[in-house]
């Protein structure tokens, strides 16, 4: 029986992050193709990805390019050129998100439904599924139930976030920045209103809570129910964070890693999707990393609090509270080290966030000559770890473990070398033969020569040598010889590397021939469409036409008129995380209630029936 194989994906915001990555243990990494890739901030030239997807594809990992913004019809042409030359280079799927892209006619390569296709509810996940996508990637807002539920239904394979950021609206149904600003998440160029400060107003006009973050979220770590996952049908194990630096992705990717090969060595039916194993020069820690506070989001429902407040900023680690205070010094109570060159961080009695870069630490003693308003009690949180950082930045690096043997052929000797993948190369390399005057020095020689693996992708696990009469080299063809047959190794590792490519077939026709036609929008409206489809080109259009719609509402960014319209639909809920859910207390607050900053007023709209939150232009 074939083993299931379990991916760790890691984001890339550029090459240097992709590699990064790699090394820390991913088994695939996703990054932004030159645009079109739904984080304008983090594009990349053809030249990078190619060059992170020939390292990769050494390890036998995978490189995913997102080209997953909306598309306008004067754009068809160009994406459709980007992605046959992602093709060219190797890349291994596509992450897309607008249908055009199944009206184009493409080369063979895999496709996978970005998060921003809307993958929440069932229908639209089976029409996915029906269309030949071979992947698709799950809303963040699912639970285990539904996800088990939804893996029954379906062939294909399942991603799922685990780590990061956490969009408050269901992904690719927020039109909130493009509303405000022009600047359309779809396209991404998304402001984050969402991490603004906004006052509750009641019917009355009543403020019930002032200039809080209330759409800000905590971040996502589902670190301990990586098992229940697996057993719910997910395979690929995303990390969040194209816009993150390098040291967030190699710390977060480490401290996976671990956790999915604990995983897969206590269970033989689970395998790594790549080759290699990593040599990290550092003990992952994700509470060192940004973080706002985490939460496990909605995996076994409304069961924690997801919702950051306070502020949408990185708190960091908690270290402890304040035990001491002078005038110009203040004692932390924690078993922590605190060193010169940390950023400490606090909320202060408004409930504001405030910090200090320490220049000077003795103890748990911190030395300041503002003490910005710390008290005993104060909770203090380091948001930068100095020493932690330093050992960021030292080496971790990847390789594949190989056992090579040495025999005497008729013309002088043969090295085979085979790896952990059981990826085997063969050379028979002339020379003279020379018996070694000191036959046991010659032999440890031999050895000692043929164990290093210098700045390869390998590392010799054990070397064998089977000559009766031990010959005598020159440690410079030695070395020679070793190179040229580890560098076969590599190329015969390409050759073998299997090619996931996708079936020709129109994903409207494969539809059509299995009747699902009709599982876009609600039962009730069969035929219509609305601007939550994110149509905004004749591709789009064309396809959903080929599935009977014919009356197709424009998308947002085509719209004129806002007033009214859902900007946002949140699974998060506003009154659930103020205590104030109908279904668990009598309380109650005079309704409708309101979001206001000082740009925008937004009706709340309570859909309790599917445990929806909408946010309407007012």
């Amino acid at each position: 029986m074939n083993k299931i194989k379990l991916e760790l994906l890691s984001p890339a915001k550029d090459l240097e992050c992709g590699i990064a990555a790699i090394n820390c243990g991913a088994d695939a990494v996703y990054i932004g193709a030159p645009s079109f890739g739904a984080r304008s901030g983090a594009g990349n030239s053809i030249e990078d990805i190619n060059k992170l997807i020939e390292y990769a594809h050494k390890y036998w990992a995978k490189v995913y390019v997102t080209v997953n913004t909306i598309i306008y019809d004067d754009e068809l042409e160009e994406v459709h050129l980007l992605i046959n030359k992602l093709y060219e280079i190797g890349a291994d799927a596509i992450i897309f998100q607008d249908m055009a892209l199944l009206e184009m006619e493409l080369p063979p390569i895999q496709l996978y439904a970005s998060t921003q296709t809307h993958n929440y509810e069932i229908e639209r996940i089976k029409m996915l599924d029906s269309a030949g996508i071979k992947r698709i990637i799950l809303a963040r807002e699912l639970t285990l139930d539904e996800i088990r539920a939804i893996k029954n239904e379906i062939n294909a394979e399942l991603e799922f976030f685990v780590h990061g950021a956490l969009c408050v609206s269901l992904s690719g149904q927020c039109y909130m920045s493009h509303e405000l600003t022009g600047r359309s998440a779809n396209r991404g160029e998304c402001a984050q209103n969402c991490r603004m400060p906004y006052s509750l107003i009641d019917a009355g006009g009543k403020t019930l809570i002032e200039n809080k973050h209330l759409l800000s979220l905590r971040d996502l770590n589902l670190s301990e129910y990586l098992n229940d996952l697996v057993s719910a049908g997910v395979t690929s194990f995303k990390i969040e964070g194209r816009l993150k630096d390098a040291s967030y992705v190699k710390n977060i990717t480490a401290f996976y890693r671990a956790q999915l090969d604990d995983i897969i060595n206590n269970n033989p039916d689970y395998e790594k999707a790549s080759s290699g194993y990593s040599v990290i020069s550092f003990e992952p820690d994700p509470e060192k990393t940004f973080n706002r506070g985490y939460t496990s989001y909605f995996i076994n429902d409304r069961s924690d609090k997801v919702s950051s407040h306070d502020s949408p900023k990185s708190t960091g680690k908690y270290l402890g509270k304040v035990t001491e205070t002078g005038k110009e010094h203040f004692t932390i109570g924690t078993v922590d080290k605190i060193t010169n060159g940390d950023g400490i961080c606090f909320f202060n009695h408004s409930g504001e966030l405030l910090g200090m870069n320490i220049s000077r630490a003795e103890g748990q003693t911190v030395f300041t000559k503002d003490l910005l308003g710390i008290k005993k009690g104060t909770k203090i949180y380091r948001n930068f770890d100095h020493a932690f950082d330093k050992e960021l930045n030292k080496e971790s690096y990847r390789k594949i473990s190989v056992n090579l043997f040495i025999e005497e052929s008729d013309t002088g000797i043969s090295i085979e070398v085979i790896d952990a993948d059981n990826v085997t190369a063969k050379i028979n390399f002339e020379t003279t033969k020379e018996i070694a005057e000191n036959p046991i020095q010659a032999e440890e020689n031999i050895k000692k020569q043929f164990s290093k693996s210098g700045d390869t992708i390998f590392s010799i696990n054990e070397v064998k040598i089977k000559i009766n009469k031990i010959l005598f080299f020159p440690v410079k063809l030695l070395n020679q010889m070793r190179r040229t047959v580890l560098s076969e190794l590599e190329n015969q590792r390409l050759k073998t590397r299997k090619i996931d490519l996708r079936e020709k077939t129109a994903p409207s026709e494969l539809l059509i021939n299995n009747n699902l036609t009709n599982n876009l929008v609600s039962k009730s409206q069969p035929v219509e469409i609305d601007y939550k489809s994110n149509v905004v080109n004749k591709l789009s259009e064309s396809f959903y036409n080929k599935l009977g719609f014919n009356k197709i509402e424009p998308g947002f960014e085509k719209q004129k008129d806002f007033s009214g319209k859902v900007v946002m639909t949140c699974k998060y809920c506003i009154k659930d995380e103020l205590g104030l859910c109908p279904f668990d207390t009598d309380k109650r607050v005079e309704e409708p209630l309101f979001l206001v900053n000082e740009s925008r007023k937004y009706l709340l709209n309570f859909n309790c029936k599917d445990c929806l939150m909408e946010i309407i232009v007012a």
